[in-house]
Parts: structure tokens; C-alpha cells; sequence
């Protein structure tokens, strides 16, 4: 987007107000989801909103930091992007393993036409968790011999179906116990680092942000300094999507995603890097528009928030494709539940290749629309 496809920043505001003015309002989003945290107690739902508004706060305050860090005391923007990039991947992780958990059964549930697969018993002594707490296989993973099968009078059509049907059950559970591992650790993690010293001195920090923005010495600049360097953020997205694949992802179906993803793990990782990058800038440019916008009340547009998600949701089907692969590799897991995680495997990288597909669909909208850039925040094409 160039500057005159932006509405101009409001003349008597220079660049130095409306930034802190900015920085500040995400400050107190931080400090209010951090007390709606410490008063929750043992309301998990309560607890994940407060963390989802820590990250929100957090990701801006990164990304406005990164983006107009010229405005502002470089050290200082540049050992606060540090600390707050660690405290967003600590609070993430468990809401993560929760939300990838939840994805890949309910896709198991869907692919092999039955109910989602019921938690695991978690009660001592039950005989679902025997030997599970210290991560040893069970004789579902290992291929020893389950409990009878009902007597079979189903067609030979059915056989494929049904051998998904058990071997679903099986890789639930199996993922069920990897993911909930993963995500419980997570949470021992979080709290641990919510009560380190080091997070005391981010939570001081922002708290000082609230207050007061550390500005570089040439504080005073113009508000078109703002939209300067809005617009080299919004040229790196521009190069990285050029570079990437739309012309094969404009083709649906095209199997990239599923191929490269049945390679070696770090194939897949390296055909996602790519797109995973697009997304980060995306959050750059989209928080620039925020910040050019704050005094309007206005921020990204409709559409440019349509492929944030749209990447959003690629991240995540690779992201479970990639659990999905990490529980194949069990040991001595069962034929059927490997079979089940293969399929579950495939169906991931599916929706990796529909969301570049309909990011694709979004992004030539956008750029190419019969009158021009459809709404006043729209990206123009490279």
C-alpha cells in the first residue's frame, strides 16, 4: 500500500503522540490481562482469556517495537522485544497442545465417521492410565492383541472404513496422551515463568510503558514518519508474497502440500517456513495499520484480516500435521493406528494446500479487484 492510499495521520499529531498514545493503550491491555490472570484462580476458562489478552498486548507491543523502532530508544525497543517475545512463546504453548489436540480428533472423528474419542480416564489406578504416566506403550500402541472384535458380517467395502474406525481410537488416544503431556508441561512452564523474577521485570516494564514511551532523540517527527515506515513493512510482505507459490496454489488440489509434506520432517518445514513468514508479516503490517489508525478508531480492513486468518489456519493444519507425524514414529505402535495416523496425516496437509488456496483467492481479490483495492486498508499488488 502507498501513502496515498492511506487516510493521512491527523496533522496536529506528530508521529511521537500517536505512537506513545498507542504503546501505552497496549500497555494497559497488558497490565489488565495480567490481573484478570492473578484473579482467576482456578477458573481455567477465565485463566486462558487473561493469557489470550497478555499475548494480544504482547504481540502488538513486539510488532509496533520492530516496526517504527527508528521513533524509539533502539535499546531499549530492542531488549523489550526480547523479553516479550519469550513471554508469548511461554504463555502460547499450552493453548497450543489444547487447540491441536482438539483439531486432530475431531478430524479423526470426522474421518472415520464415528464420535469424537473420549478423554482418557485420568483417575489412579484406572486401567486406561496403567503405565501410561511415565510414557510406556500400552498393548493398543505396541500391537499386542486387543480385546475381541465383534463378529464381522459388514460387507468387504466396509473393511477400509473400519479399520480407520480402530486404528482412530487407538492414534486418539495416543495423541491424547503425547498432546496432553505436551500441554501440562506447558502449563507447569507458564506458571513457573510467571513467577520468575524475569517476568517481574517485563511486567515492570510495561507498567513503565504505560506511563511513559522512550522516544528516540529526534522525537517530534512528523505523523507522516509513521506511514514511512508502515510502508517498508508493508513492502517486506509485498516481496515475501511475491515469492511465494500462488500461481501452483491458485490450482486446487494440487497435491504440493501432501507431497513435500510425505518427505522428510524438515521438507515439509522448509516448503511451510515460506508461508509461516508471510503470516508474521502480515501481523507487522497489520498492527502498523493499527498504529496509523489509532487516532480514528479504525484499523486493518475487512479483507486484510480475511487472510490473516486464512494463514492463521495454515499454521495450524501444519502444525497438527506435524504432531500426527511425531506419533507415527512411536515405537512399535499397531498397523491400524499407524494406518490412522498416516490418513489423519494426509488429511492435515490437505487443509495446509486449501488455506493456500483460499489465501490465494483472497490475496488476487484484493489486488487485482475490478475497481481497484476494495476497502481503504487493502494491499496493493506488488
Amino acid at each position: 500500500m502507498h501513502n496515498h492510499d492511506l487516510p493521512p495521520a491527523p496533522r496536529a499529531a506528530g508521529a511521537d503522540q500517536v505512537l506513545a498514545g498507542y504503546l501505552q493503550k497496549q500497555a494497559g491491555d497488558f497490565l489488565r490481562g495480567l490481573r484478570l490472570h492473578g484473579e482467576c484462580g482456578a477458573d481455567t476458562h477465565g485463566a486462558a482469556d487473561a493469557a489470550r489478552t497478555l499475548r494480544g498486548a504482547a504481540h502488538r507491543i513486539r510488532g509496533t517495537l520492530h516496526t517504527f523502532r527508528a521513533l524509539l530508544d533502539p535499546a531499549w525497543a530492542d531488549q523489550l522485544r526480547t523479553e516479550l517475545a519469550w513471554l508469548s512463546g511461554v504463555l502460547a504453548e499450552e493453548h497450543a497442545c489444547t487447540a491441536r489436540l482438539t483439531r486432530l480428533l475431531d478430524a479423526l472423528a470426522r474421518l472415520s465417521g464415528t464420535q469424537p474419542v473420549p478423554a482418557a480416564r485420568t483417575s489412579a489406578g484406572g486401567p486406561a492410565t496403567a503405565g501410561r504416566a511415565e510414557g510406556r506403550p500400552t498393548p493398543e500402541d505396541t500391537g499386542a492383541d486387543p480385546a475381541p472384535a465383534p463378529a464381522s458380517g459388514a460387507a468387504p467395502a466396509a473393511g477400509r472404513r473400519g479399520a480407520l474406525t480402530v486404528g482412530g481410537a487407538r492414534a486418539g488416544a495416543l495423541l491424547e496422551r503425547q498432546l496432553t503431556l505436551g500441554r501440562t508441561r506447558a502449563h507447569s512452564a507458564a506458571l513457573q515463568a510467571l513467577g520468575s523474577s524475569r517476568f517481574h521485570a517485563v511486567a515492570d516494564a510495561v507498567a513503565l510503558l504505560a506511563s511513559e514511551v522512550p522516544l528516540a532523540a529526534t522525537a517530534g517527527a512528523p505523523g507522516a514518519a509513521l506511514a514511512a515506515h508502515a510502508e517498508i513493512a508493508e513492502r517486506r510482505l509485498l516481496d515475501a508474497i511475491t515469492a511465494l507459490p500462488l500461481a501452483r496454489a491458485a490450482h486446487p488440489y494440487n497435491a504440493e502440500a501432501l507431497v513435500h509434506g510425505l518427505a522428510t520432517a524438515s521438507a515439509g518445514e522448509a516448503q511451510d517456513a515460506p508461508w509461516h513468514q508471510v503470516r508474521h508479516l502480515l501481523r507487522l503490517h497489520a498492527y502498523a495499520q493499527e498504529v496509523l489508525h489509532a487516532r480514528g478508531g479504525t484499523g486493518p480492513g475487512r479483507r486484510l484480516v480475511t487472510a490473516g486468518r486464512t494463514l492463521d489456519r495454515h499454521r495450524d493444519a501444519a502444525e497438527a500435521a506435524a504432531a500426527a507425524a511425531t506419533a507415527a514414529r512411536t515405537p512399535r505402535i499397531a498397523p491400524a493406528t499407524a494406518y490412522a495416523l498416516g490418513v489423519l496425516h494426509a488429511d492435515q496437509r490437505h487443509e495446509v494446500e486449501a488455506a493456500r488456496f483460499a489465501f490465494q483467492r483472497a490475496w488476487q481479490e484484493v489486488a487485482h479487484g475490478p475497481d481497484g483495492p476494495r476497502d481503504e486498508h487493502a494491499l496493493a499488488a506488488p
